[in-house]
């Protein structure tokens, strides 16, 4: 019997190297999918305790966010079907009904735990800031696209998207939403550096943003709190450093291996927020940090597909989607290492989710569209790829019958 290499096996072959006829990205695919199945068992896990206190039904949450995953999943197969030019046209409006939804939030908005951040619409909480993060992100790939030599070449090109930021993060504050000014803030900047703009501005703005950061923060007594309960959360464990060092202590009982899934005690009501902003403190106890280095591998991989995507686009002249591509990796990236590090002890607290991991509709559907729309940039730009490469062969092929 002969051996066979494993380069020959089918399955090994199919999971070891890219298909060269497939017209998606089946990494992100399966990367997504992975994430989603991993926040829907820790989510489960960790909400048992709160579910059964609020509703006496140990699931319901778990129940929920399965409901999201199934609506977030048919939220990205339309999107799928968008091409970019639609999404480019679309940016624009979008944009106007963000804004429009984060001005009504502000009307008749729900507050929850002091915030007024979701709209209720019967069956789900809409978080308008989540809208806002996509709708703005388009638009500064549609903007770059129109104004690319103006924004390399003139202050004005620079300042004008900043302005609409400004805007933003205005209605955002009001609610107040720091976490997410500071997503939308280092993406955009982000983007233009793609794009770029001179590097002097970006010392600017950069001071000018951490200037405006340090004042809103010393504005808001609660935000001091956080700040200095992030430096040292022991000197307050029961008050104001009593999140973090909960949080702390799970990722404490974790070590390597974890204590199984299902296992935590932190859960039991102990740390606040177990299955939102601070379900990767459970999953850390659960399967220890061979597990929470895994979540992460799978985040940043998935983010390293979205700039290579987006480098590959620019090289092809594919500017929209190049710079959308760009800026959805570096939210997720951005966003993905505040939730973590604030689990972690690492930076203050900013209430934001860890992409398709977290609990949570709004979140969940939007993360899913930015997805879908990943995989359609990578779609339109094998499809015109492949449909140069085959004129090219044609073209030889004449020649030589030609001859």
């Amino acid at each position: 019997m002969t051996s066979m290499k494993w380069e020959d096996m089918h399955v090994l072959r199919w999971l070891s190297r890219p298909s060269p006829t497939a017209l998606y990205d089946r990494y992100i695919v399966w990367l997504s999918f992975g994430l989603m199945m991993v926040g829907l068992i820790m989510v489960s896990s960790a909400s048992i305790p709160v579910s059964t206190r609020l509703v006496d039904q140990p699931f319901y949450f778990a129940m929920r966010q399965g409901i999201y995953l199934v609506g977030a999943l048919a939220i990205a197969a339309i999107a799928l079907q968008i091409p970019l030019t639609r999404w480019q046209q679309f940016s624009v409006p979008m944009l106007f009904i963000s804004l429009v939804l984060l001005v009504a939030v502000l009307v008749v908005g729900r507050s929850v735990n002091g915030a007024v951040r979701w709209l209720p619409l019967g069956v789900i909480n809409l978080q308008p800031a989540e809208v806002a993060k996509l709708s703005l992100f388009l638009f500064m790939a549609g903007y770059l696209v129109r104004r690319h030599g103006e924004v390399r070449e003139s202050v004005m090109g620079f300042l004008k998207p900043l302005a609409v930021l400004v805007i933003i993060a205005g209605l955002l504050l009001i609610q107040p939403d720091l976490g997410s000014v500071v997503v939308m803030f280092v993406t955009t900047v982000g983007m233009l550096f793609i794009a770029g703009a001179k590097l002097w501005q970006f010392g600017v703005l950069l001071f000018s943003g951490l200037g405006l950061v340090g004042l809103l923060i010393i504005a808001e007594p609660y935000r001091v709190a956080r700040v200095t309960s992030f430096l040292d959360p022991w000197q307050d464990p029961f008050g104001s450093g009593y999140q973090l060092t909960q949080s702390l202590m799970a990722f404490g009982r974790g070590d390597w291996w974890g204590q199984g899934l299902g296992n935590s005690i932190q859960k039991l009501e102990y740390l606040p927020e177990a299955h939102t902003d601070f379900v990767i403190a459970v999953l850390a106890e659960e399967l220890g940090l061979v597990g929470v280095v895994a979540v992460l591998l799978m985040v940043f991989g998935l983010v390293f597909r979205a700039l290579f995507i987006g480098k590959r686009c620019l090289e092809s002249n594919q500017l929209f989607g190049g710079f959308l591509a760009f800026g959805i990796g570096i939210w997720f990236a951005f966003q993905a290492l505040v939730n973590v590090g604030a689990a972690a002890g690492i930076m203050p607290t900013k209430g934001l989710t860890l992409p398709l991991v977290s609990y949570g509709g709004s979140s969940l559907f939007i993360m899913s569209t930015a997805v879908a729309i990943l995989l359609r940039i990578d779609h339109e730009y094998r499809l015109e790829t492949s449909q140069a490469h085959q004129r090219i062969v044609t073209h030889e092929k004449r020649k030589r019958t030609k001859a």
